[in-house]
């Protein structure tokens, strides 16, 4: 297990001191010490992976240092165009070094939505001609052949992190001045929705407990789409699966998947029926992967989707909150329901039982029946 400090420490001595990036599970120890210890103008949380690529890229020019990339493996997806068309050595030749978690690694248990990420990892980087370094107790002479590597070929290079590779590092306590659990908001929430309503749900802990909540009433999970992967695209798909129906489609995002890709739900609020509804869970934080800060507290989110063209938007920080804005959030306006809660879950949260292809087949059907019932009134 290698020492998050002094893994640190080393990456400073050879002139890597900008970490940009999103946070990953396997990479919470590296993440939590940065946030902690490296200053602010040194240390973002970018909104998604290219933007941290193309981040680190401008340092270079400026600095002649090497920007520090983190992601967890799923991130790649966003970071291919600016690897090929920004770094890569054909184009403008810039180093960096990818730090990245290796979700799904072959021959260990994860969640489906890593499986396949993880048997593609280290071909992806192979197609883009990336060298790398699988981390290892060996990770002081890895750090300076990747500085060697970039100094000489002007090129970026990545070390893959298997789980457990770095030392447990517990962050600074936070907390953000509200009292709702994201838990009972969500039960509220689902109180207030009607049975032929859908819900299309952001990935992780968000989903996970809309399982659990629906388990814990006895009813069914066929009007849920429960996102996995694909962070930042809630909005996109709720937004495609109401063109399709005239029943209301909840869409219940997270604050980090709504700043990582934004510009999405701004074409949705430009094309979409009122059928679609857009909820916000804002806790400033990453939960699902440690809970590292979002910007989402530093900026107005609330000017930014009235300037995309909702209506109204009504913010909640308390259960009564969260009905009244249920209620408006019903009638047939553009209309946000913002709620802020606090971070944390239940340590015995549990995940979804069933396969991310069964949910989709159950929705389906659950749509075709709804058609077939309203042409055979």
């Amino acid at each position: 297990m290698i020492d998050t400090k002094i893994f640190y420490d080393h990456l400073i001595k050879h002139q890597m001191d900008l970490f940009v990036g999103v946070p990953d599970s396997l990479l919470k120890p590296f993440c939590g010490y940065i946030e902690d210890h490296c200053d602010r103008s040194r240390r973002i949380t970018t909104a998604n992976e290219g933007n941290a690529i193309a981040i680190a890229s401008g340092y270079h020019l400026s600095a002649n240092k090497y920007g520090v990339v983190y992601m967890q493996n799923s991130g790649i997806g966003n970071a291919v165009n600016p690897l090929l068309s920004l770094a890569d050595e054909e184009v403008y030749s810039i180093p960096m070094l990818l730090i990245i978690g290796w979700r799904g690694e072959p021959g260990t248990k994860d969640e489906p939505q890593h499986i396949k990420q993880g048997k593609t990892t280290i071909s992806l980087l192979e197609a883009m001609g990336i060298e790398y370094r699988i981390l290892d107790s060996s990770y002081k002479i890895q750090i300076e052949h990747c500085h060697k590597y970039m100094k000489e070929n002007n090129k970026p290079i990545a070390l893959i992190v298997k789980k457990d590779t770095f030392s447990e590092y517990k962050e600074e306590k936070k907390t953000n001045g509200y009292f709702l659990t994201r838990e009972r908001s969500l039960e509220v929430v689902l109180d207030k929705l009607h049975s032929d309503e859908y819900v299309v749900s952001t990935t992780g802990k968000t989903s996970r407990e809309i399982f659990e909540i629906r388990e814990r009433k006895g009813q069914g999970h066929a009007n849920d789409f429960l996102t996995v992967g694909s962070m930042g695209h809630t909005a996109s798909i709720a937004y495609g699966l109401s063109i399709g129906t005239d029943k209301n489609v909840y869409c219940i995002d997270g604050d980090g998947s709504f700043l990582m890709h934004m510009g999405g739900l701004a074409v949705i609020a430009y094309n979409c029926k009122s059928n679609f509804k857009y909820i916000m869970i804002n806790n400033g934080a990453h939960e699902s992967v440690g809970g590292q800060s979002t910007v989402a507290f530093s900026i107005d989110v609330e000017k930014i989707l009235s300037g995309m063209g909702f209506k109204n938007i009504y913010i909640a920080k308390t259960e009564d909150d969260i009905i009244h804005g249920m209620e408006l959030l019903a009638n047939e306006e553009l209309n946000a329901l913002i709620i802020y809660t606090k971070q944390g879950s239940r340590d015995n949260l549990g995940r979804p039982v069933t396969t991310p292809v069964k949910n989709k087949n159950d929705l389906m059907k659950q749509i075709k029946q709804e058609k077939y019932e309203s042409d055979n009134l």
